[in-house]
């Protein structure tokens, strides 16, 4: 009961403070609070031989709450609303939660879960980003649909990040962004496993407005705690049962240029170490401690794309080639050729529709077509 009466004292010194007159002067705690989301709704198409699909979508539903505590602290929240509870993927669940000092433009302080500094598409709102999905490559291997079974997290982890910006030319614009952060490495509302952290990092320079040209590292594991069998010198299998790690060594190598409404940008990824073969969606799949040695333990892809404006703000037309290897070998390869366009009816309303020829390598008959259809409403 003490320990209460004292928080709420030292609340209550913050909301006097806050209010307090300082001559004409008003120092606000908590101010620019701010509520917003967005929602994208989706047709799609695919003639995949044997898995023919044809249905429409709730793709995303986000909203989120952000702020500032004393003008130097930020802050945000948001949540996906769209899914089910029957899986962890796809239920409803906290996507960020977090707060970054901002004080200092050359050392930013973030902590919470927020996405991995990692790639340049991967931070980027799924509005923005342009194209009816984040590229394979940015799927796979920064956290959206994993490759070593993670469950589905959007991009995201809970850790510790520093970031800043400097080297100002004359016109005061900078020409160096750094960003390295620590991390869990088990992706969204998980606590860590095995103990072991992950490093994740990038820099990147400006040369000019509107170009930046980067590199980013990841080192790091995720980890189950589980049962798995293992085959002994014998030739007897066994069962083990207790923590197995999986690595997590990547690189990235990325150029955007972006403006004028021009956008050009690509991404290269590479990944060593193993995946697990079950993806983590409940607590049966969680404790599914079997390697996926069949995949190999390397893994890349590329993708390169041009948005470029018909009517400045309003219309674009739009092209991306993305191509993704599961396993270290072109037999693997799945390749996406896509065209489109788009049309913003107002800031708040954008109609997008693509379509793709896709070369899926794994399969027997590797080539069919997709076609997709967004409405996409922020408010």
């Amino acid at each position: 009961m003490k320990k209460k009466n004292i928080l709420l004292g030292t609340l209550m010194l913050f909301c006097i403070a806050g209010n307090a007159e300082e001559g004409q002067k008003h120092i606000k705690v908590v101010s620019d609070i701010k509520f917003s989301g967005y929602i994208m709704s989706q047709y799609q198409y695919s003639g995949q031989d044997g898995a023919e699909s044809n249905s429409f979508n709730i793709r995303m539903a986000r909203v989120s709450l952000e702020g500032r505590v004393m003008k130097d602290l930020y802050w945000k929240t948001q949540l996906q609303l769209n899914g089910n509870t029957t899986t962890l993927g796809n239920s409803p669940r906290m996507v960020d939660a977090f707060m970054e000092w901002q004080r200092l433009s050359f050392l930013k302080v973030k902590i919470g879960q927020f996405k991995r500094p990692f790639t340049f598409e991967n931070p980027m709102n799924p509005i923005d980003q342009g194209f009816m999905s984040y590229s394979q490559n940015i799927s796979k291997l920064t956290g959206f649909s994993d490759r070593t079974g993670e469950h589905a997290s959007n991009g995201r982890d809970i850790g510790l990040q520093l970031q800043g910006d400097f080297l100002k030319n004359r016109a005061g614009r900078s020409l160096i962004h750094y960003q390295i952060g620590v991390f869990n490495g088990q992706g969204t509302n998980m606590k860590d496993v095995d103990k072991r952290k992950d490093i994740i990092g990038g820099l990147w320079v400006m040369p000019v407005k509107g170009l930046r040209i980067g590199a980013f590292g990841w080192a790091g594991t995720y980890a189950r705690k589980g049962t798995w069998k293992e085959t002994e010198a014998d030739g007897t299998e066994t069962t083990k049962s207790g923590t197995r790690s999986v690595d997590r060594n990547r690189y990235a190598i990325s150029a955007e240029y972006a403006a004028d409404d021009w956008t050009i940008r690509s991404e290269y990824i590479h990944s060593q170490g193993y995946g697990f073969k079950t993806t983590y969606q409940d607590n049966n799949s969680s404790k599914d401690c079997t390697l996926n040695t069949a995949a190999g333990d390397k893994a890349d892809g590329l993708y390169a794309l041009l948005i470029a404006p018909v009517v400045k703000k309003k219309v674009h037309l739009k092209a991306r080639y993305d191509f993704y290897r599961p396993r270290d070998n072109w037999g693997t390869a799945k390749t996406f050729y896509e065209v489109g366009a788009d049309y913003c009816f107002k800031k708040y309303f954008k109609i997008s529709a693509e379509y793709a020829y896709v070369n899926d390598r794994s399969l027997a008959k590797p080539n069919y077509s997709m076609f997709d259809v967004q409405f996409n409403v922020r408010f």
